[in-house]
């Protein structure tokens, strides 16, 4: 059904060839197929495969309930979220989905993404969409309509004719590297190392319904993610600079655990914790693009722009986008004339750099003043609160129309009033 079952493949005609059965690809292909769209779906990895951007944000359960998908993800057991809660030194605040300024869902799921990830794609299958997983993507050619050169692991190649590509390959970012768009970010490259563990926490103030942002105590710009998940199990990792991981020694598992430990939250909070899975790291994973869209391809989430994993941004973006492009990629395929750069990239845009002001303003310190703020005005921190449930595309909000001056007034009386 997920995988095609002839033992040869032959050239294809489609509507649309989606790179990626990721998030932003299955949701992307779920919206095209109920609309009677041919779609294939073209998966380099297998599933279940490992993946971080494991915190949900509310958001995006309304893009899984567009496609159908709702029901499967809730059934699956993932941990309840219902919102965020940071720590620097004695400092705890925590933010409550359920008490912001958008409308919307206000509660959703902590998850391991290969599950989560499989769940998604294994639905869009099940509604009829087209997925080949262990098949990559070595060519483009976009002279006429979209031609796209395809290998199987098996070394047989073949052909797919499509009048528009989607690349939702997320860090794989295949149209970007074929088709030469990459740019530097504007954000200074930072470094992740994370794992898995058996949390096996004993405090029962700790709230397992919120992911736990924790602050370094001497530097303010090396943050940890908290994850929890239902089978006593976390996510847990550590993001800075790469000169301020410089000085860790030993294996990445040694490096990670001494820096964890540097937090005495989390110190406290893990001493019985045992990693279970073997430690990995991102370097440099911010990115971004000279073009997000044409009359002939869009890139949907990471594979047009990755910010940075404070706020758990990537999953929200990645969907959002999957959304606004099948809408703009219908009206296109029904015959109307579709302006990209007005109808999909700057609107997408709009909501990526709200997200953008608060990931440079948590860095340079800002933001952090605004968080840990103990004297809060409730309908500011409401404001607040949707974009860190990542209603970041509201412009009602003051805080997404105009996020810079607005965070900057917040700022100026915070550190007045009660520096941190």
């Amino acid at each position: 059904m997920s995988s095609h079952s002839l033992s040869t493949f032959s050239n294809m005609d489609v509507d649309v060839a989606i790179i990626g059965a990721g998030p932003s690809g299955a949701i992307a292909a779920s919206l095209l197929h109920q609309q009677g769209k041919r779609v294939v779906v073209l998966e380099k990895q297998h599933f279940p495969r490992f993946s971080i951007g494991e915190s949900l944000l509310p958001c995006a359960m309304q893009f899984i309930e567009q496609a159908g998908m709702l029901d499967a993800v809730e059934k699956a057991g993932f941990q309840f979220k219902n919102g965020a809660a940071f720590r620097y030194q004695n400092n705890y605040t925590t933010f409550d989905f359920t008490d912001k300024f958008t409308p919307g869902p206000g509660t959703t799921f902590q998850v391991q993404r290969g599950e989560f990830d499989k769940i998604l794609a294994d639905t869009a299958a099940k509604q009829g969409v087209e997925i080949h997983y262990g098949h990559t993507v070595d060519h483009i050619d976009l002279t006429h309509e979209p031609v796209i050169s395809v290998s199987t692991e098996d070394a047989q190649q073949y052909q797919i004719n499509a009048k528009f590509i989607l690349d939702a390959s997320g860090f794989g970012r295949v149209l970007p590297r074929l088709l030469d768009l990459e740019i530097p970010s504007n954000l200074p490259p930072r470094s992740a190392i994370f794992t898995h563990i058996e949390d096996n926490i004993s405090d029962s103030t700790f709230d397992r319904n919120k992911i736990l942002i924790s602050v370094h105590p001497q530097h303010k710009d090396i943050w940890y993610w908290l994850i929890p998940f239902s089978n006593n199990r976390c996510s847990i990792g550590v993001v800075a600079e790469p000169h301020l991981l410089a000085r860790l020694q030993g294996t990445l598992e040694q490096q990670l655990m001494t820096i964890v430990n540097e937090e005495p939250g989390l110190n406290r909070l893990l001493s019985d914790a045992k990693v279970v899975q073997e430690c990995a790291t991102l370097k440099g994973y911010s990115a971004n693009v000279s073009t997000l869209a044409t009359d002939k391809f869009a890139l949907l989430g990471n594979a047009g722009e990755f910010l940075d994993p404070v706020f758990s941004s990537g999953v929200t973006i990645a969907m959002q986008s999957a959304s606004m492009a099948a809408a703009t990629l219908l009206k296109q395929l029904d015959g109307q004339h579709v302006n990209w750069q007005e109808e999909y990239a700057a609107p997408l845009m709009k909501g990526v750099n709200t997200f953008r002001t608060y990931v440079q303003a948590w860095y340079d310190g800002r933001f952090q003043d605004v968080i840990f703020y103990q004297q809060a005005n409730p309908a500011i921190k409401q404001m607040i609160c949707s974009i860190l449930a990542g209603y970041a595309w509201d412009t009602n909000n003051p805080f997404v129309a105009e996020s810079e001056r607005r965070l900057n007034t917040v700022v100026a009386l915070c550190q007045d009033n009660d520096p941190v």
